[in-house]
């Protein structure tokens, strides 16, 4: 959706686009969030006839925010799937299987010596370590040695990295 769309009187359709989003299915709470906040779906402009109330705002009032309501959704399902696109072109799959040996990401904390570097010469990746238990398909349970007890060894598929070339010895 784009502003362009309504270039003469965009702030005057704030409130639609406000409404249409509102009124309008959302893949993350699978429901509209007026749904959710109400527990009823929303009557729309596209329904106010059926109450009788068409005589009252006119025809042509309920005729034209039918219209700019669809223009709204159409355009947000538009961006939404754009936006989708965008994330999936830099998502990549990766499964590990248990025994496989990964590296873990340790973010740099600022003024903390890790692993003998203090700052941004401190490693973003430690390991290899061994993969002991997949649990759910996200996440991952690691060998990790007693100097890192303090590292909880149960993390998420995007804090470890597989290992790209065989140069290292994972025993």
């Amino acid at each position: 959706m784009c502003v362009l769309d309504f270039a003469d009187s965009w702030d005057s359709k704030l409130p639609l686009v406000e409404f249409a989003y509102n009124s309008s299915y959302q893949a993350t709470i699978e429901m509209a969030p007026y749904k959710a906040l109400y527990g009823r779906k929303c009557r729309s402009p596209i329904h106010w006839d059926d109450v009788g109330k068409r005589t009252e705002i006119g025809p042509d009032v309920i005729e034209q925010t039918s219209k700019a309501i669809k223009r709204i959704r159409n355009g947000m399902k538009t961006t939404q799937s754009r936006q989708k696109s965008y994330a999936d072109s830099h998502r990549r799959d990766l499964n590990f299987e248990i025994g496989d040996h990964v590296f873990l990401k340790v973010a740099p904390m600022k003024g903390v010596m890790r692993f003998g570097r203090k700052g941004k010469l401190s490693p973003r990746f430690v390991g290899p370590f061994q993969i002991l238990e997949k649990i759910g398909t996200l996440a991952y349970r690691l060998a990790l040695p007693p100097e890192m007890s303090a590292v909880h060894n149960c993390v998420s598929h995007f804090s470890v990295e597989e290992i790209h070339c065989e140069c290292f010895t994972c025993t």
